[in-house]
């Protein structure tokens, strides 16, 4: 199956069937981490520098935490 990159809207071939949740693809055009966020349908979302996709990053005060 085809996906679009969401960086350089190349289009990367994955074969859902042999891919996992939460693995990551890379795309060959323009290099970027892509994880699987689902297989059924096929979704890749990118993946940050620290290895995180975006929408999962947290951010905490930490004045709240004392």
């Amino acid at each position: 199956m085809a996906v679009v990159c969401p960086e350089c809207d190349n289009p990367i071939v994955v074969d859902a069937d042999e891919v996992e949740e939460g693995e990551t693809v890379q795309c060959d055009e323009c290099g970027i981490d892509l994880e699987v966020v689902s297989v059924d349908p096929l979704e890749l979302a990118a993946v940050d520098d620290a290895g995180y996709d975006d929408e999962d990053v947290t951010h905490t005060n930490e004045e709240d935490e004392e």
